[in-house]
């Protein structure tokens, strides 16, 4: 991957082979405060960057710039309190999983960036090859190589650990925006050994309550919908535990010909966005059928 440019003062990553597509490092929780100095120099980088896209910073969900646009989601949570969450929002088999973590001997605390948080994460990121019938990509990392994929934004990064008898089964990381209006949760992921526990759901308890301590309004876990695939059980989980959807627009400023050109032609979008569901449904099927026969159960995740 090609490093990153620094423009106005962010890093900006440049990715594409036809159409190159310039983004913020770090762009579902960093915000261009003034986009058109970011665009300036783009222009000026010397590279081509055909287009440049940015998300439009919560809780403004009216389009607030006069740049072509298309609607992006977000599975957001508003918080206040922990209490209110855990009596108002949460939903009931979602409380009931969390209860039964800490019943079964399950605790999730802070801690702070280091050996003992990468060696966790490692055996976590290396107990099986499969997750939801895909490869999971983190699969085989080493030690450093989780240092560095883990290490970035930590100067405003929160970790989270859900631990057995000790030992880390389960991180979070929160990474929250310059003006504090959100945290965003880039990772989350337990051993698939400790499931019974519900490590997910205490780690977004524990979430909840990072947020509220520090006062930060929303929650934010990725997307609740991607491409043409609007359920699965990942957006029933995030609902089961308050997260809805809420669209919000997504800019993309053309800086050649060729790019706005290509944004009119949709080439800005992954193929997996522009194929049929129906489609995508049958080729999800068989690779989870796929590695299913090829693959002990015991090594894969559910």
């Amino acid at each position: 991957m090609p490093p990153a440019l620094l423009v106005g003062g962010r890093e900006v990553k440049i990715q594409g082979h036809l159409l190159k597509l310039a983004k913020l490092e770090g762009d579902s929780y960093r915000f261009p405060e003034d986009p058109e100095r970011i665009i300036l120099g783009l222009r000026r980088s010397g590279q081509r960057i055909d287009l440049f896209t940015f998300l439009q910073r919560l809780p403004d969900r009216k389009p607030k710039y006069d740049y072509p646009m298309e609607w992006d989601n977000l599975a957001a949570l508003r918080v206040s309190t922990f209490e209110h969450w855990w009596t108002q929002v949460l939903g009931f088999k979602a409380r009931n999983k969390a209860r039964q973590a800490e019943k079964k001997g399950l605790e999730t605390r802070e801690l702070p960036f280091g050996d003992q948080l990468t060696e966790g994460i490692w055996r976590i990121y290396n107990e099986c090859p499969v997750r939801q019938g895909k490869p999971f990509p983190h699969y085989g990392m080493s030690r450093d190589q989780i240092r560095d994929h883990a290490g970035t934004f930590l100067e405003c990064s929160v970790f989270l650990g859900a631990f057995v008898d000790g030992i880390l089964i389960g991180f979070a990381k929160l990474t929250i925006d310059e003006s504090y209006t959100q945290a965003g949760l880039m990772h989350i992921v337990s051993m698939m050994e400790h499931r019974d526990k519900a490590p997910s759901n205490a780690l977004i308890a524990e979430a909840v309550r990072a947020c509220a301590t520090r006062k930060i309004p929303f929650l934010v876990y990725s997307k609740f919908a991607y491409g043409n695939k609007q359920r699965d059980s990942l957006s029933d989980f995030k609902e089961r535990n308050g997260f809805q959807r809420v669209d919000i627009p997504r800019y993309y400023v053309p800086l050649t010909r060729f790019g706005k050109l290509g944004f009119h032609m949709k080439m800005h979008r992954s193929l997996i966005e522009r194929l049929p569901e129906p489609l995508i449904t049958r080729f999800r099927d068989y690779r989870s059928s796929w590695y299913n026969a090829r693959i002990p159960q015991t090594l894969q995740g559910r």
